[in-house]
């Protein structure tokens, strides 16, 4: 390879944000959800066709225009609001038809972070946090060293005592944050959990949840507007009118980026517009031996090489020869594509082969769209095969 392995993980590229598959990993899983505000003729439908898996440990951002939804969808999630159609499992449990007791029942393993804080006014800002932890059954001492170290954690070691009414805004968001997390729920729900904090409140928050998301496996689902925090996510949901417009795994986008990038097609594109291009390619494999693309057949893929070996060779009157050898960073492909012509050689895999493609519409979009992009091709296409 031409990369180092610290700079890309096979793991996390088969593997999406570093998780194991498997069903057991599914934190929530949405299938086929619509939903409406009101009934008859004046019905609104808010959610379109919503599906979605989102796995334990993930730290998921729903981002997109006001009114498009998020905060609908979060609290169907959290069992704040019944399903109508569709349906929503919260680790092994299904949310639809469940009875108001049932729906609390499920509320108790979820931490709410809502932009009203819902403060007790009477009580301190540990004794806030402490109220959270009175299910639990842990010495009383023990209660108010977890509350005091959250507090601690997120700025608030010299506010303990402080009620609501001596506490700022952005300080009361942070006691809020504090008791949502105290008990490190498997699942944690925010409504613009950092809108009302400053850029060193707001990192200590992200950096909070980071650590549970990593250390406990605790799935965090933030709705939010702030730019600041989405080097946070593992994914970036993004809903426009009730339905899913993107949905871009951050982690495995950049480890693609960061390979693709040493691609001379690609090296002059900027990061927004690598991430365009990454988030389309898909990771196929070609055991040793197999044809990757054959000579004369409708060119169909771009493909740039990820890891080992494969030959380019010609079939002239009768007879095949070999023109190139091709290896991890090299790409092939794009000539049939950018002609509208048949493939004019065969590339086979040498060794097991794994590579980066884009569809033909994909690619040729990539073209269409980014300059960058179509002055590197021209620069290299004429000395190129296949």
């Amino acid at each position: 390879m031409t990369m180092a392995d610290s700079q890309i993980r096979d793991h996390d590229l088969h593997h999406p944000a570093g998780a194991q598959a498997g069903a057991g990993n599914d934190a929530v899983t949405v299938r086929d959800v619509d939903f409406y505000f009101g009934s008859g003729d004046s019905a609104r439908r808010v959610l379109h066709n919503i599906n979605l898996r989102i796995l334990r440990g993930q730290i998921v951002i729903m981002t997109g225009p006001s009114g498009s939804g998020k905060t609908t969808m979060l609290t169907l999630i959290g069992a704040l609001r019944s399903l109508q159609q569709g349906s929503i499992r919260c680790f092994d449990t299904e949310l639809r038809g469940l009875s108001l007791e049932q729906q609390v029942g499920v509320r108790r393993n979820i931490g709410f972070i809502f932009q009203s804080h819902n403060l007790f006014e009477s009580l301190t800002a540990r004794q806030n946090v402490h109220m959270a932890l009175e299910l639990r059954t842990l010495p009383e001492a023990d209660k108010h060293r977890l509350a005091d170290r959250v507090l601690g954690e997120l700025g608030l070691a010299e506010r303990l005592d402080y009620r609501p009414g001596r506490l700022s805004g952005g300080q009361r968001q942070r006691v809020a944050i504090a008791r949502a997390v105290v008990n490190t729920p498997p699942l944690i729900l925010a409504d613009e959990p950092t809108a009302a904090l400053d850029k060193d409140s707001g990192r200590e928050v992200i950096d909070l949840l980071r650590r549970l998301a990593d250390e406990q496996r605790c799935t965090i689902i933030i709705v939010t507007h702030d730019s600041r925090i989405m080097d946070a996510a593992d994914r970036i949901i993004n809903l426009t009118d009730g339905r899913i417009s993107s949905d871009l795994d951050v982690r495995r986008t950049l480890y693609i980026c960061q390979f693709i990038k040493q691609c001379p097609v690609f090296k002059d594109m900027l990061l927004n517009d690598l991430t365009d291009v990454a988030q389309h390619m898909e990771l196929q494999s070609f055991a040793a031996g197999s044809e990757i693309i054959r000579q004369g057949d409708a060119g169909d893929r771009f493909h740039l090489i990820y890891r080992g070996t494969a030959t380019v060779s010609v079939r002239q009157n009768g007879a095949s020869r070999e023109v190139a050898t091709l290896n991890s960073g090299d790409f092939f492909g794009e000539l049939a594509l950018l002609r509208d012509e048949p493939r004019n050689a065969t590339v086979s895999a040498a060794t097991d082969v794994e590579t980066f493609s884009l569809s033909k519409g994909q690619f040729l979009a990539a073209v269409r769209d980014h300059k960058s992009f179509e002055e590197q091709m021209a620069n290299t296409m004429f000395s190129r095969r296949a």
